[in-house]
């Protein structure tokens, strides 16, 4: 089962009806919290989240689970596609390290 979590209501019904036209059974959510006390938490082995959240982000949704044991893997999406986005996803700083004088 494919959980979508998204606080925007158009972006997860167009992201619903992708992953149903591939076959997949969908759930979605309007925010983390959301998903994160639902009845299909366990049910999931794949997670789309929106990166930028109210409350939530994506990237801490997924943090939050790590830390509690569950590896469901995660695809993020992003109306953002700055590489500072694109870093924090990834779980690395956006900042060059300091150059050695």
């Amino acid at each position: 089962m494919i959980s979508i979590i998204d606080d925007d209501a158009s972006v997860r019904a167009a992201t619903n009806n992708l992953v149903r036209s591939l076959g997949y059974t969908v759930h979605t959510f309007a925010s983390a919290e959301t998903f994160l006390h639902s009845a299909q938490l366990n049910d999931t082995s794949c997670a789309i989240a929106d990166v930028q959240m109210p409350t939530m982000s994506g990237i801490e949704l997924q943090s939050h689970l790590r830390a509690k044991g569950c590896r469901v893997p995660f695809i993020f999406i992003t109306a953002f596609p700055e590489e500072s986005v694109r870093a924090r996803a990834q779980g690395r700083s956006d900042r060059l390290p300091d150059q050695a004088l």
